[in-house]
C-alpha cells in the first residue's frame, strides 16, 4: 500500500513540475495507447476467429472462378482489410499531437521564464527554474510519447497489411 501511494505522490510531483500541459499529454498517452491496445487484442485475437469464418465461407462455395465469385472474395477481403485498419488512423493522429503539446508546453513554460525576468528584474536562476521544467519536462514527454506511438504503429501497420496479403493468398489457392 505505502508503495503505491508512493508511486502516486511521485507521479503527481513530475505532473506539478510539467505544468497543465503535461496532464493533457499524459491523457493523450494513455489513450492512444489504449487504442494501440486494443489493435493488438484484435489482431491476435479476434482477426484469427473472423479470418477463419471467412475463409470457411469461402471454400464453402461451390463456385469459386466466375467473375462474380471474385467480387464477393475481394469484398470479403476488403471488409477485413478495413477492420483491421480500424483506429489506425486515429492512432497516428494522436501519434503527431503528442510532439505538438509538448512545444506548447515549451511555449507556456518560456512564458513563465520571462514572466520571472519580467518581475524579478534580473531574473535569479532559482525562480526561473520552475518556468525551464515546465518548459523541458513537457517536450520530453511529447516526444517520448510520439515515438512509443510511431513504433506501435509502424508495427500494426506492418502487421494489418501482412494479414490482408495471407488472406487474399489463402483465399486464391483452392485445397
Amino acid at each position: 500500500m505505502v508503495l503505491i501511494l508512493d508511486a502516486i505522490t511521485a507521479i503527481r510531483e513530475f505532473l506539478d513540475t510539467g505544468g497543465q500541459v503535461l496532464v493533457v499529454i499524459g491523457v493523450l498517452i494513455f489513450a492512444m495507447w489504449l487504442f494501440i491496445l486494443e489493435r493488438f487484442i484484435f489482431l491476435f485475437g479476434g482477426f484469427k476467429a473472423y479470418k477463419k469464418s471467412l475463409q470457411a465461407t469461402w471454400f464453402g462455395r461451390k463456385e469459386r472462378n466466375s467473375w462474380n465469385a471474385q467480387q464477393i472474395k475481394q469484398a470479403n477481403v476488403s471488409r477485413a482489410s478495413m477492420k483491421l485498419d480500424a483506429n489506425l488512423p486515429m492512432i497516428n493522429v494522436m501519434v503527431a499531437l503528442c510532439p505538438l503539446l509538448g512545444l506548447m508546453g515549451t511555449v507556456t513554460g518560456m512564458i513563465e521564464v520571462f514572466d520571472v525576468m519580467a518581475i524579478t528584474g534580473t531574473g535569479s536562476a532559482r525562480s526561473m527554474a520552475s518556468g525551464v521544467s515546465k518548459a523541458t519536462i513537457p517536450t520530453m514527454a511529447g516526444m517520448v510519447g510520439a515515438l512509443s506511438g510511431v513504433f506501435a504503429s509502424t508495427y500494426l501497420q506492418r502487421k494489418v497489411k501482412r494479414e490482408v496479403e495471407l488472406l487474399e493468398d489463402k483465399m486464391v489457392l483452392d485445397h
